[in-house]
């Protein structure tokens, strides 16, 4: 039996391996596209049902495709990043194969191919792109035990205040999809409690316009790492309802307890690190740093842009912060349910390469491996900071794919005593 051969293999069919089938398109390399669920099935079937895109529609979007039918300053709900996705494949026709799962690649005995094996037969390539995103697999610390009478779901997984079980919620993680659930929680009459860890909170918009707008003209998009010692601390954002600045404080003054990051459990009883103070004032000064840059700019470069002094008053400390709480016995205070919102881990167990460092982390440059011909889209900060945003994946595509293109071509060289 024949085994089916492609140049290269695209692993995942959402926002970053569409970016790759249009760059690889263009550079001329034959390639397919496998994606074992529904081209953005994520955008789709995960998280919660509100849930809208976290940068308004005339960014967060690829450059040759807009929202048409929406207003460019709103923010797109998940259904329609989904369609949008989905209209783009079909725009540039990229040869995605729905309902195919790869579950192992490994090099052929010569070295000069990969043999992937999926769930529809076997495919020969030359080039693998993992290209699987940067949430694929939710991660629950394993801190309140499976068999309590607390239900535990991860972000990921939740939908509506209508799925949980009567009772209050804890909510832990303060990024943007903690943050941002905690308040839906709060707004459907849910008595709501919400760890906060280390964060950076901007303003949703300051001096009109948009914070994505000023992280561009500030050239922030295309810082190239993370500050050292900031590997762990999250971005607290929100584009629901219109969109708006994700203030904690203004959480707390609505009804949310806030504590600090979540320690440990024992006998019925979640305890907490004395830090919520000191995570609250590093968000404030990251916040307040986004203005004081924006207020630099408008003077350095005389553009017309109100000023907005209000965007400096802050809420009230609120009692949770002033006098925080240590801990909490789920029973005496009505906790039913905690969500974890405290993140993803990748999963390359089907890649079968020495690729990976001693933390399952690709080791690569700007998706480049350090092993030939494999390749990576879609990490977090992959070669910026923009790197996991729709526009982001599109430009580190290019990337991949030129270098792709470029190896190809040395390959093809014959000298000219060669014939």
């Amino acid at each position: 039996m024949s085994i089916e051969k492609t140049d290269t293999l695209v692993v995942g069919g959402g926002q970053a391996g569409i970016a790759m089938s249009e760059h690889l398109r263009a550079n001329g390399i034959e390639h397919l596209v496998l994606e074992k669920n529904r081209v953005a099935e994520a955008w789709r079937s995960g998280r919660w049902d509100s849930l809208v895109a976290n940068g308004p529609t005339w960014h967060d979007r690829f450059p040759n495709l807009g929202f048409d039918d929406c207003d460019q300053d709103a923010f797109a709900s998940k259904e329609r990043i989904a369609d949008y996705l989905v209209d783009y494949a079909k725009m540039i026709d990229a040869p995605i194969r729905a309902g195919v799962e790869v579950t192992k690649a490994e090099r052929t005995a010569d070295g000069g191919a990969f043999l992937v094996e999926t769930s529809d037969g076997t495919i020969e390539a030359k080039n693998i792109v993992a290209a699987t995103g940067a949430f694929q697999t939710p991660v629950i610390p394993p801190i309140v035990p499976a068999d309590t009478d607390i239900k535990q779901l991860h972000s990921f997984n939740y939908k509506n205040p209508e799925q949980l079980p009567e009772g209050a919620v804890m909510v832990v993680g303060a990024g943007s999809s903690g943050a941002q659930i905690a308040d839906e929680l709060n707004r459907a009459g849910r008595k709501v409690f919400l760890s906060v860890g280390p964060h950076d909170r901007p303003p949703r918009a300051y001096r009109g316009r948009d914070f994505v707008w000023w992280l561009g003209v500030l050239g922030l998009w295309d810082v190239a790492a993370m500050k050292p010692g900031t590997e762990h601390v999250t971005i607290s954002v929100s584009g629901a309802y219109g969109g708006q600045t994700m203030d904690f404080r203004r959480l707390a003054g609505e009804g949310v307890t806030l504590t600090g990051l979540t320690d440990a459990f024992k006998e019925g009883v979640l305890t907490f690190k004395g830090d919520l103070r000191d995570n609250i004032a590093a968000g404030d000064a990251n916040y307040a740093e986004m203005l004081d840059m924006a207020d630099a700019y408008v003077a350095r470069t005389g553009i017309d842009l109100p000023e907005e002094p209000e965007a400096r008053t802050s809420f009230p400390d609120p009692a949770c912060l002033t006098t925080p709480v240590t801990e909490l016995d789920l029973a005496k205070e009505g906790i039913t349910t905690i969500i974890w919102a405290t993140g993803f881990r990748q999963d390359f167990s089907w890649l079968k390469a020495d690729a990976f460092d001693e933390k399952g982390a690709p080791k690569h440059q700007r998706g480049v491996s350090s092993e030939p011909n494999i390749f990576f889209l879609g990490l977090p900060w992959q070669s910026r900071r923009g790197s996991t945003f729709i526009w982001g994946v599109w430009h580190d595509a290019k990337h991949v794919a030129d270098q792709i293109s470029i190896k190809k071509a040395y390959l093809n060289y014959r000298a000219p005593t060669e014939g």
